[in-house]
Parts: structure tokens; C-alpha cells; sequence
């Protein structure tokens, strides 16, 4: 049976409060409804590769600290 791995987000929610204000702003931006977020965020499900790229973008995170936001463990 597979591992699951539980990412550590807390530098990306402080980013997401930073440029966004809210979770749910985010959310929008990022074309998912805050439940969808929400499970993100809680290691319940995963972000898609799309969806990293698009987030840097929004938020305006250099591509070489990708990896500090997305997989901090």
C-alpha cells in the first residue's frame, strides 16, 4: 500500500493571506470553489502540476521556491 505524504503548507497560506487576503479569493483566482481548496490544503487531495503553475503566477512565486510552498514536508 501506498504512502501518502503530508505536505506542509503553512508558508503557502501565509502567501495565499499575503496577495489574496482570503482563501477563498484564492480560490477563485485559482478556479476552484474553497472546499477544493480547502482539501488541498489539508493533504486531502493534491495539487495538479497546472494548478502549481498557475498559483506562482497569482501569487507571485519565483520558480526556484516551488518547492518551499508546495513540498515542505
Amino acid at each position: 500500500m501506498k504512502q501518502k505524504i503530508a505536505f506542509n503548507y503553512s508558508k503557502l497560506r501565509g502567501r495565499i493571506r499575503e496577495k489574496c487576503g482570503s482563501d477563498s479569493n484564492f480560490a477563485k483566482k485559482l478556479g476552484c470553489n474553497h472546499g477544493t481548496l480547502s482539501y488541498k490544503l489539508n493533504n486531502i487531495s493534491e495539487f495538479s502540476q497546472s494548478e502549481i503553475l498557475k498559483a506562482i503566477r497569482i501569487l507571485d512565486i519565483k520558480e526556484s521556491e516551488i518547492s518551499d510552498y508546495f513540498f515542505a514536508l
